[in-house]
């Protein structure tokens, strides 16, 4: 049970990454890519100031892979601290001599909302990131 619900979580997450790679990293790789060349097309700067230019043409897509990265483990931080309790509450359940298969009825039922809970938080989470994505390099 507790495999199902983390599949569809999975598989939510990995859409919702795409569709944020499609539609706003990949731009941004682009620009990255372009703003690089265009720092080697000048004969005339120092190795040094190649570097630092292209330092700076990668700056905002690093930005955003952080942001990204950042956003999807305060996910996963929440989901795990929910599916935490759950397993505290079906060791108390089992320590307060509840029967085995009611506690892990009790355990797949609190994991499925977690689950539900959190899916409904994607569409916001990537609501959020794709905004802050736009506002970057701007």
């Amino acid at each position: 049970m507790a495999e199902v619900q983390q599949l569809r979580v999975q598989e939510a997450v990995d859409a919702m990454v795409k569709s944020v790679e499609r539609e706003n990293i990949r731009k941004m790789q682009g620009l990255m890519f372009r703003c690089s060349a265009n720092c080697c097309e000048d004969s005339q700067a120092s190795m040094q100031q190649v570097h630092q230019c292209i330092e700076r043409c990668h700056a905002p897509l690093a930005q955003a892979q952080a942001l990204v990265t950042s956003e999807l483990e305060r996910f996963q931080d929440r989901l795990a601290r929910c599916t935490m309790h759950c397993n505290d509450k079906a060791k108390d359940s089992i320590d307060a001599g509840n029967k085995e298969l009611q506690v892990k009825r009790q355990l797949d039922s609190c994991v499925t909302k977690c689950v539900d809970d959190h899916m409904h938080l994607i569409p916001t989470m990537t609501k959020k990131m794709k905004e802050s994505l736009s506002s970057i390099g701007k």
